[in-house]
């Protein structure tokens, strides 16, 4: 018999299932356990595929949304009235000298003008160019409606420009042009001029020019929506000697064209016969005949084209020529705006002028002389002639953009920095212009702030440089043209509507001041979500703490990245640009804010709480000596990543040997860092280190003001017989270039608009109670008998654009004590 085996058996264990035994329940619950785990994990695969589709086309969507929110206008009404500025609604301001960057025009009315047999090839005058080199131009006299006087200086002879307008009928009344012509006793012989008077539809309308003596055009009839039927007479000029004639008629796709069709269309054949009776070859404007650039394609200019028609005469001086524009529906004329006529009616506007400019600022009551008075009505005039009327669209950009957008079209009415190098609006310097202008005249500044406040997007944002148009731009650098929505600049609107407020308040009955209230409940509105604006994107790292956006990036090619946004562009921040940054300017403009928004909800029964919460607390000097206060400097600072131990080097370019140099890059200036930055304060005294004073933030018994006056009036450091330096003379920044290419403009330079501030808060703690009142008091005379000649703060010499009769008219206030 075979080996027996031994049978393991233990508790647990069970007989193997039969094959034709069903499964137990068990086993089946386990198996259908598995098929619904994995269920639940194709649902959930599902469930994700559809969220991340359904995430992937919201954030399109988003994003979509979000790039267009940078070209969205804000949704509360417009300040202004759709037809705000049509001769119906306002025809004492529908004319006027609003194109300010030629040297005299009427919208899209203006003269050229041009030396004949000079030694240079073409010299044509039309928009002012610092490369024109003129002796001097501007406005002696301009009310800023009705008339204006202007003196153009060339090398040899000097044009007066004169216009006076008249109202009458539906389209904004008559106008005439006066200009007359007279030769300087240091020119050899009498020059021959050719003044070019053109007239452009600008795609409205259309004009026909009517010819007389067979090239003399004796005037222009035409037609727009805008201004109805009219005409425009050029009369012959007022001389004994000969005048010759020419025309010019085209279609233009533009106004920053004109220029150049009228140097392509100029012509030697003609001859001017002198009244010597010598006769010589003389350019004149015949056909025009495009350029012709060779292997080159110009894309179709799609614009649409606009009459232009250019008269010219040449005739040699001394002499004087009037244009007359009628508007065909002033029908009852009493007699042609020309000759006697308009002598009378210019003498009649000079007297009103001469009359209300005492009365604004009582210069004579003063004691002033007669040469100070003639300044101060000229710095005046000059900015009153620098308020210009532009239409068009920016073009802007933001995160979400890939490429530069167009914001939609819009129009602004604003002064201008500088007729030559800025004729556009700049946001930070309107709220300057406006501090006089509302002195002057409130409408003006109600409608300016108007203006600007309508370009404001939904965001709040408000593009800080405005380009509006061709023309515009054809002026502009093209890496200035965009513009960014998260870059702001100073919001010194706030400046114009405190000065605004406080003309209502101390007399709500004046008539001046009675349209503020309405125009500030129209304003409230975009003010509101404009003050928002810079609290969520301008915030800085610390709470009431506050950052500019926008400093250049580059860090290798500046000694000190510039802050474009803050105005005072070169001005030395944190060498090293982070998020970490804190800028004691913007803290104090947004306490100025803040306190004028109170005031204004105040005014007009708003809930004002939260406004007064935020100036109480960016207004607490405590607060402001925590965020700012350097005692290493003993004054106010920035805070951010920085070190003073920076410098530009010669770039190091490696040549091979026996290479040819000229074909590697020419070597650069460069930024050489000796020492690694760290967080600390900036420490660089000058302008923004006095801004808790500037605006009046620190309270009159604070011991930083001692710290402060001292240092203004230390000759080492801030103080000169002209005015007050943009930064200390003992720091090491001071006067140092920021590339190769660019000289220092804030890092020395006086500029009125902060000497204005500084004498203003002068003024107002000179007449407040506490420990510094005298000397506060003694330092604004001084300062303010100073400031009058500012300029270069070694020598009182004039530098940068010229003319540059922007804020520097604030002087005028100065003069008045106005503040």
């Amino acid at each position: 018999m075979g080996r027996q085996r031994k049978r393991v058996v233990t508790g647990e264990a069970a007989p193997p299932p039969r094959k034709d035994e069903k499964p137990s329940a068990l086993h089946r619950k386990e198996k259908k356990k598995k098929v619904d785990i994995g269920k639940i994990f194709i649902n959930i695969s599902i469930g994700l595929c559809i969220f991340s589709l359904i995430w992937f086309f919201y954030a399109l969507y988003m994003r979509s949304s979000l790039a267009k929110r940078v070209v969205t206008l804000h949704p509360s009404s417009h300040v202004l009235d759709a037809n705000s500025s049509s001769a119906k609604v306002s025809p004492e301001r529908f004319w006027g000298s609003y194109r300010p960057q030629v040297y005299f025009g009427m919208k899209t009315r203006s003269m050229m003008w041009m030396r004949q047999f000079s030694d240079l090839d073409v010299n044509l005058r039309h928009t002012c160019e610092q490369g024109d080199r003129l002796q001097g131009y501007g406005w002696l006299m301009h009310d800023g409606i009705t008339f204006g006087v202007q003196e153009i200086r060339d090398n040899d002879f000097t044009l007066t420009t004169e216009f006076v307008k008249k109202m009458g009928g539906d389209h904004g009344g008559d106008w005439t042009w006066r200009i007359t012509a007279k030769q300087h006793s240091s020119a050899p012989q009498a020059p021959v001029i050719s003044l070019m008077f053109y007239a452009a539809a600008d795609t409205q309308g259309s004009l026909e020019a009517h010819v007389e003596e067979r090239n003399r055009l004796a005037s222009i009839t035409g037609f727009s929506e805008e201004l109805g039927n009219f005409k425009i007479t050029f009369r012959k000029p007022v001389t004994g000697e000969l005048s010759t004639y020419g025309y010019l008629q085209y279609c233009s796709p533009g106004l920053e064209k004109l220029t150049d069709i009228v140097k392509h269309s100029l012509n030697r054949r003609f001859v001017y016969s002198s009244p010597s009776g010598e006769k010589r070859h003389y350019i004149a404007v015949d056909t025009y005949k495009p350029p012709h650039h060779q292997n080159q394609q110009n894309p179709a200019d799609i614009r649409k084209e606009s009459d232009f028609v250019v008269h010219q005469v040449t005739v040699q001086t001394p002499f004087q020529i009037e244009v007359l524009f009628e508007s065909g529906s002033f029908h009852n004329r009493p007699n042609q705006l020309v000759g006697s006529i308009m002598t009378q009616e210019l003498e009649k506007r000079k007297s009103e002028f001469d009359t209300k400019f005492e009365k604004t600022f009582g210069l004579e009551s003063k004691g002033y002389s007669h040469s100070h008075i003639k300044f101060a009505k000229a710095a005046l005039s000059n900015m009153l002639g620098g308020v210009g009327y532009f239409y068009g669209q920016s073009v802007v950009q933001s995160v979400y953009n890939e490429y530069p957008l167009l914001y939609p079209e819009g129009a602004l009415f604003t002064a201008v920095p500088s007729r030559s190098f800025f004729p556009r609006g700049f946001l930070w310097d309107e709220g300057f212009h406006q501090l006089l202008l509302s002195k002057w005249d409130p409408q003006v500044t109600r409608e300016a702030i108007a203006h600007w406040m309508d370009l404001m997007n939904m965001e709040g944002w408000i593009p800080r440089e405005q380009i509006l148009g061709d023309e515009a731009r054809s002026k502009v650098p093209a890496e200035f043209v965009v513009q960014r929505n998260e870059n702001a600049n100073p919001p010194t609107l706030f400046l114009g509507l405190q000065e605004l407020i406080q003309q209502f308040s101390s007399n709500p009955d004046k008539t001046a001041s009675q349209a503020t209230l309405p125009f500030l409940r129209r304003l409230f509105p975009r003010l509101k979500t404009w003050f928002e604006w810079y609290n969520t994107t301008q915030t800085g790292p610390l709470p009431n703490s506050y950052r500019w956006r926008g400093r250049d990036k580059d860090t290798n090619l500046f000694l000190n990245p510039k802050t474009l946004t803050s105005g005072l562009d070169d001005y030395p921040r944190a060498s090293h640009p982070s998020a970490d940054e804190r800028h004691v300017d913007l803290h104090c403009w947004m306490a100025l804010s803040s306190g004028i928004m109170a005031s204004i909800a105040k005014l007009l029964g708003e809930s004002h709480q939260d406004y007064e919460l935020s100036h109480k607390v960016l207004s607490d000097n405590n607060l402001l000596n925590e965020l700012h206060w350097s005692e290493q400097l003993r004054s106010f600072s920035d805070f951010g990543n920085h070190t003073q131990a920076v410098s530009l080097q010669q770039e190091k370019v490696y040549v091979p040997p026996g290479q040819p140099r000229h074909q590697f890059p020419v070597a650069r200036l460069v930024r050489s860092v000796r020492r690694a930055p760290k967080q600390q304060f900036v420490n660089a005294l000058g302008y923004i280190s006095l801004f808790p004073f500037l605006l009046h933030i620190l309270t009159p018994d604070s011991p930083k003001l001692e710290h402060i006056l001292r240092d203004m009036r230390d000759s080492n450091k801030l103080w000169t017989p002209y005015g007050l330096r943009s930064l200390s003379k003992s720091d090491p920044m001071y006067m140092k270039r920021n590339t190769e290419h660019d000289a220092p403009y804030w890092r020395g330079p006086i500029w009125i608009n902060i000497n204005y501030l500084a004498v203003r808060a002068l003024h107002h703690y000179g007449n407040a109670e506490g420990p510094y009142k005298e000397k506060a008091a003694a330092l604004y005379e001084e300062l303010r008998t100073n400031i009058i000649n500012n300029y270069n703060d070694s020598t009182g010499r004039g530098q940068g654009s010229h003319p540059f009769t922007g804020w520097s008219a604030l002087t005028v206030l100065m003069m008045a004590e106005q503040y």
